[in-house]
């Protein structure tokens, strides 16, 4: 449903988008029920000429349960909420995959800017060939990678919605993460924290590129060539 108005471009962004739907369809379904009851009933007992209000205690075993019941069945829903939330709280934030072709990006934030540090054509980080770039991250389609998440300043939080992402970026200490991007295109990543005055100017792009695009981006930006790489 979500997707309809934002696109889901991360293998983990189909269950979230999963549970988001199953909360708001099992709220929404009581919420509505619960409604339809409550001004049901004011509109059957309403005020009438020669009818005398009933004071109704609720302490009647027939009185309580229209209580019980629903809590009962509400708790149910909760039990599907909780089994659904944990399964994806584990996908996202737990479990940690790994791949023969993964790579490695580091994620800074900074008042007002992000700053990511891609691997170059040797595929490591903290290598010569690095690239560095201001606000603009670049990915390969349907290759693992695995965020190395820090803060040079204050709290910021590293959000791209198309992946359902969101991440604090805490200063002294390194957050991992992953993602696998499923489809090609260029969005929004932002800033999900209140991070200062300029925090509303730090919005930055992800570009997910085909393996070809991908490829050449890395041999146009790199200072080390990928014949100098592959000669080592």
């Amino acid at each position: 449903m979500i997707e309809r108005l934002l696109p889901a471009a991360s293998t983990s962004a189909t269950e979230i988008d999963f549970l988001f739907s199953l909360i708001f369809w099992l709220v929404g379904f009581w919420f509505v029920l619960s409604e339809a009851i409550f001004f049901g009933l004011i509109l059957r007992f309403r005020k009438r000429e020669g009818r005398k209000a009933q004071y109704v205690t609720g302490e009647l075993q027939s009185e309580k349960r229209w209580i019980t019941v629903p809590h009962l069945l509400v708790l149910v829903c909760d039990v599907f909420i909780v089994f659904f939330a944990v399964r994806a709280w584990h996908q996202v934030k737990q479990d940690l995959p790994t791949a023969p072709t993964q790579q490695v990006v580091r994620v800074e934030g900074a008042q007002w800017a992000w700053i990511f540090t891609h691997p170059g054509p040797d595929g490591k980080l903290d290598s010569a060939d690095d690239i560095r770039k201001v606000n603009e991250l670049h990915v390969e389609v349907d290759r693992l990678y695995h965020f190395q998440l820090t803060s040079r300043d204050v709290l910021h939080s590293f959000s791209v919605p198309v992946f359902r992402l969101k991440q604090d970026a805490i200063p002294g200490r390194v957050i991992t993460g992953w993602f696998q991007p499923t489809k090609t295109g260029e969005h929004d990543v932002q800033c999900a924290e209140i991070c200062g005055i300029g925090h509303g100017l730090m919005p930055a792009r992800i570009h997910i590129e085909t393996s070809e695009q991908h490829a050449a981006w890395i041999a146009a930006n790199s200072t080390v060539s990928v014949a100098a790489v592959a000669g080592r």
